[in-house]
């Protein structure tokens, strides 16, 4: 149904609207509002945000049609407005359009001619919905799809490509905020969800600024992914930016709860799957990484400690010329026959 303000201070003109309409009111195809002047109509538009269009006449009392058609872009952009006067010389015609009025329509009104003018109107307010709702839903895909999944849809051969998989060397990097599951059962639900995405914003920064790919969120982590050329040292002169970035941070004080913010971070190198993993019956596929070194990273940054940067021997070996290590020893990491060795990274 599509809602029409309709504003002249001529009061038999809703009688005739109501009239000459009154069975597409009645298949609630249409729905009329009245306003007597345009400050009445700013009120009505206030009033009614789902209004499609303004069937306005000129000359009024209070406030005319001219100056209402300059001030509906402000009260709702998405408006479109059709002038229904009988001024119809060239002058009035030219400011209407000029203002933004949409048509023209001359009194005495042929009301057929008016209803082809409103559903043209009406179809173009339509098409201007339609192309915000694809911007806001393009918008919204990109929030939550990897770069590379846009890529694969804009390209021809979308179907066949968005099974392909390659194996790749890369560095993957696992920070878990510490300490934030047992805040998650003593705070709000709200202020929880904000302090976490301010400190992913906070995280991510550092990711993005040495090329890095955030690959996905989990809980109170972040899974990052670093490729191409000297992607260990990027990774690892981004773990180290996002600890001294919350090492940095104030205690966040919520009632009687202080939490200080800390990471832990493992970090892994070697040749990984990338693909899109899920499920394709069910359409929900997630471009992502796997393989021994992304497992490696995951359990490297479970070991570590609250402001610790946990490496394996072989990317300590990679690493030593460039970064300031300390041995903390051997561990037994899962699926793993025999003990790892494992380093931290200083600085």
């Amino acid at each position: 149904m599509a809602k029409i303000l309709v504003v002249d201070d001529e009061a038999d003109l809703e009688l005739l609207i109501k009239q000459k309409f009154r069975r597409k009111i009645r298949e609630n195809k249409y729905e009329f509002v009245f306003a007597q002047n345009g400050e009445q109509a700013l009120e009505q538009v206030k009033q009614h945000p789902d209004l499609a269009i303004v069937l306005s006449d000129i000359n009024m009392p209070v406030m005319d049609g001219l100056t209402l058609l300059s001030r509906l872009p402000e009260a709702n952009p998405l408006l479109k407005a059709v002038v229904v006067s009988a001024y119809g010389d060239m002058q009035n015609i030219r400011t209407a359009m000029n203002r933004g009025a949409f048509d023209f329509v001359f009194k005495p009104v042929d009301f057929e001619d008016l209803d082809l003018t409103m559903e043209k109107t009406l179809h173009h307010v339509r098409q201007m919905h339609e192309t915000l709702q694809a911007i806001k839903e393009n918008n919204i895909l990109k929030m939550y799809v990897d770069e590379n999944v846009l890529n694969f849809m804009t390209h021809p051969e979308f179907e066949q490509d968005l099974l392909h998989n390659e194996a790749v060397e890369a560095t993957v990097v696992f920070i878990d905020i510490c300490g934030f599951t047992s805040l998650t059962e003593q705070v709000p639900a709200n202020t929880v969800v904000n302090l976490l995405n301010g400190l992913f914003d906070s995280i991510v920064k550092q990711i993005i600024d040495q090329a890095g790919q955030v690959d996905k969120f989990m809980g109170d982590a972040v899974m990052a992914v670093f490729r191409g050329n000297y992607h260990l040292e990027r990774a690892i002169d981004a773990a180290l930016a996002v600890r001294e970035q919350l090492n940095s941070t104030e205690a966040i004080t919520m009632g009687d709860k202080i939490f200080q913010p800390r990471v832990s971070i493992g970090i892994n190198s070697g040749e990984v799957v990338s693909g899109n993993i899920g499920s394709v019956s069910l359409k929900r596929l997630d471009y992502t990484v796997i393989g021994d070194a992304v497992n490696v990273a995951q359990r490297l940054q479970a070991i570590g400690k609250p402001g610790q940067i946990v490496i394996s021997e072989a990317v300590y070996e990679k690493a030593r010329e460039a970064f300031s290590c300390e041995k903390i020893g051997e561990v037994a990491l899962k699926n793993k026959a025999k003990p790892v060795t494992i380093y931290e990274v200083l600085a």
